[in-house]
């Protein structure tokens, strides 16, 4: 990989038909994902404060899981992330510092 890629060695999965660790992990990251989004909903939409606190903890769950699933996933090098250029970050700084700006006015 080029060296703005963030990765780590792959670890080989069985090809072919079945399924393998890979894909396991992969449908256990979408479905963790898609219950990560649909408890932040369900949170913004709760009648009163012990419901809002009950599905604030399950969030918090799944949402940890998900991540560890990721980790996990990414310590395989099933996951690579790409290196931001440093001009690409200090714009994005800036317009979201302008942004910032413009709300506090």
């Amino acid at each position: 990989m080029n060296n703005q890629t963030i990765c780590n060695p792959k670890t080989e999965v069985p090809k072919g038909r079945s399924l393998n660790d890979k894909d396991y992990m992969n449908s256990l990251l979408s479905s963790l994902k898609e219950m990560v989004k649909n408890y932040a909903l369900v949170m913004t939409e709760a009648s009163n404060e012990n419901l809002y606190n009950q599905y604030k903890e399950i969030f918090d769950q799944y949402s940890d899981f998900q991540r560890e699933v990721f980790e996990s996933m990414f310590r395989k090098g099933w996951y690579s992330l790409e290196a931001a250029p440093s001009n690409k970050i200090d714009t994005k700084y800036q317009m979201l510092k302008q942004e910032l700006k413009d709300l506090s006015e």
